[in-house]
């Protein structure tokens, strides 16, 4: 039947949900095939050639994650609407950032039911032009365990996202290293109209300041000494989606001058051009520093501050999290498992005892980072006590870099070392001791943010 639209596919193993979707989908004009399973879902994929396809996460003989893996890897085109019961970010952002064209979180309306089928039937399915690279290059540090916790903070956090993410309002992101921050900004973008345009995240305060209007705004050829060719920016790339700023209080004074220009009038001119022009992104922006604070001591300007800060939405400390920890650790042992192909039977009582009383300054990513490491080293069962690293069962030993032990035991302990591992160690310790920060040790060492991240990468460190 040359010419015919394929039917629509609804994988949804609640009877009377199907009932309910299939009737509004046909009353709407929609040809509907209905799946029970995964596998028979699977099927029909197969044999319906749809392109459209509304699939819920939560299926009785699979994960709908995997089965919608799977179906794009056969039909890369198809536009998979996921849907979850689960109110929680994460699943949706995860789903977003495997390749879903949208979702949606149960209880939704049949406007918003409908306008998502809408939109994916009337939308090819292409990414932007090096999206692809930029997905690998910018992905987070902190996966989505970061929105996994039912803490009344975590709560507050994904309430303010639902609200927010729908509209073209800036969002300003707080919180300490770890906590999160571009998850945030992700979950934002795929929550938006503009979930099919770009996500381009800058970090402000890796990037040499002398560099950084050219990542921003792009460059032309000639322009500088080292300009071989015509670059876009990040704004431009942006152009249709989402541009996050991460480190803003890191900016140069110059540089917030002409982002506070770009955000009054939405063009860009390239260093080096002759005349600006119009693009229509979405900023997002995070710290991990005091934004009053940074506009009080002259370093953030006051009126860019006010023009970014519509909507603040605040990282908890995992500290703050309660039991959140322990939703986290289990989360993630059960992934690294199943990444190392190792088996674990999860954690011992006073494991999660020693998680609970935990600060963990180093917030969600120091959790992974922990799990992460029991995994690779160990074989698998239940994770006891000798298993953890043992940094986790004592203090860090810092007296050889306090400065009240400079003439005493701390000298005594630098004495013999080589002056590389003197650096390293005093660099390694001020970012510990300031929440894993690289732009607040920077600043307590008088360096440049860019100079300790150069380190770091030639250390082999994650920061």
């Amino acid at each position: 039947m040359t010419g015919v639209a394929p039917p629509l596919l609804l994988i949804e193993d609640t009877p009377s949900l199907q009932m309910v979707y299939r009737s509004v989908l046909q009353t709407a004009g929609h040809s509907v095939r209905v799946a029970s399973t995964a596998a028979e879902g699977m099927r029909l994929f197969q044999e319906s050639g749809a392109v459209t396809v509304l699939l819920d996460l939560m299926l009785p003989d699979r994960n709908g994650l995997t089965l919608m893996r799977d179906m794009l890897v056969l039909r890369p085109e198809a536009r998979i609407i996921v849907i979850t019961a689960n109110a929680s970010i994460n699943r949706a952002v995860e789903a977003m950032r495997a390749g879903a064209h949208d979702f949606l979180v149960k209880p939704f309306d049949e406007a918003r039911f409908l306008g998502a089928v809408a939109n994916a039937g009337g939308a090819a399915r292409t990414l932007p032009k090096g999206a692809e690279k930029r997905a690998a290059k910018a992905e987070p540090e902190v996966v989505a365990e970061a929105f996994i916790g039912s803490s009344p903070a975590m709560q507050r956090v994904q309430d303010t996202i639902r609200s927010v993410a729908t509209s073209m309002a800036t969002v300003f992101i707080t919180g300490e290293s770890g906590t999160g921050k571009e998850l945030c900004a992700l979950a934002v973008h795929a929550g938006s109209p503009r979930a099919n345009g770009p996500f381009i995240a800058l970090n402000c305060g890796a990037i040499p300041q002398d560099l950084l209007e050219s990542e921003v705004f792009g460059h032309m050829k000639g322009s500088f000494t080292g300009a071989i060719s015509d670059k876009p920016g990040a704004a431009a790339a942006a152009d249709g989606g989402t541009l996050f700023l991460d480190e803003i209080c890191e900016m140069a004074p110059a540089l917030q001058t002409k982002l506070l220009r770009f955000l009054q009038t939405s063009t860009v001119q390239p260093v080096g051009a002759t005349r600006p022009s119009k693009v229509n992104v979405r900023i997002v922006c995070a710290t991990n520093r005091d934004p009053v604070e940074a506009v009080r001591r002259g370093e953030f300007r006051e009126d860019l501050y006010y023009r970014l800060f519509v909507v603040p939405v605040h990282m908890p400390a995992l500290r703050d999290r309660g039991d959140d920890v322990v939703e986290i650790a289990e989360m993630a042992l059960e992934r690294f498992a199943r990444e190392e192909s190792r088996r674990f039977d999860g954690f011992a009582p006073d494991v999660l005892d020693l998680f609970r009383r935990l600060s963990w300054p180093g917030n969600v990513r120091q959790v992974l980072n922990v799990i992460r490491n029991i995994v690779v080293l160990n074989k698998g069962g239940r994770v006891t006590l000798d298993m953890l690293p043992g940094s986790l069962h004592r203090e860090e030993p810092v007296a050889a870099l306090a400065p009240d032990h400079a003439g005493g035991d701390g000298l005594n302990s630098l004495v013999g070392r080589s002056m590389a591992e003197i650096e390293r160690l005093v660099i390694e310790e001020t970012i510990a001791r300031n929440g894993g920060s690289v732009p607040r040790a920077a600043r307590v060492l008088e360096l440049s943010p860019s100079t300790i991240y150069r380190k770091l990468e030639g250390w082999g460190v994650k920061p």
